[in-house]
């Protein structure tokens, strides 16, 4: 059976079983809070109990790195429709040592997306179209860094309301542990 029909066959049993039962809340979060982290596997079960988050608490988006690469892309539209329309009243953004976007390098990856099947030829197009990969693949070399430059990115939004505090933290993969990076109370 393939991946697909497994999560199908267990999401049928889970129904059924009515397991969901457990895990239904609001769509407003009831902790008022927003957490914008990195997508590594190891942060999913972690990083909320290392924050004592639980099921409805808050919102989480989650992203390569806890970047916010772009003040209006979908990430930082995601966190102001937080603010705007779903009662979040302060933001987290945390990242983690041993992240692997501090090891992306836009030529390593060029190649894996060659090897993947994508041609030179596409590559050429999208960089002849103003695609600068350097920059759209680009990593970073602190993670503290880059949790600071995303938090000023959110921080001084022209949307985002000055009333509402972006942190930044920095969390242990292996142990849950988080640094402050980042005190939003202290503007």
């Amino acid at each position: 059976m393939s991946l697909l029909g497994e999560i199908l066959t267990h999401n049928q049993d889970f129904v059924e079983k009515k397991e969901y039962e457990s895990y239904q809340s609001s769509k407003f979060p009831n902790k008022h809070v927003l957490i914008l982290s990195c997508m590594d596997t190891r942060l999913v079960e972690l990083l909320p109990k290392a924050m004592n988050i639980s099921n409805g608490d808050a919102k989480i988006l989650k992203t390569a790195g806890a970047l916010v690469s772009h003040p209006f892309g979908s990430i930082m539209r995601s966190i102001l429709v937080g603010v705007y329309e779903l009662e979040v009243d302060e933001i987290y953004v945390v990242g983690h040592h041993d992240c692997g976007m501090a090891s992306v390098k836009a030529e390593q990856t060029l190649e894996k997306v060659k090897h993947r099947g994508i041609s030179q030829e596409t590559l050429d197009t999208l960089q002849y179209s103003g695609v600068d990969f350097n920059r759209f693949f680009k990593g970073f070399d602190s993670v503290e860094d880059s949790v600071r430059h995303s938090v000023s990115t959110i921080g001084n939004h022209p949307l985002m309301p000055g009333t509402v505090p972006v942190h930044g933290l920095v969390m242990d993969p292996e142990t849950g542990k988080l640094d402050l990076v980042v005190d939003g109370y202290k503007k």
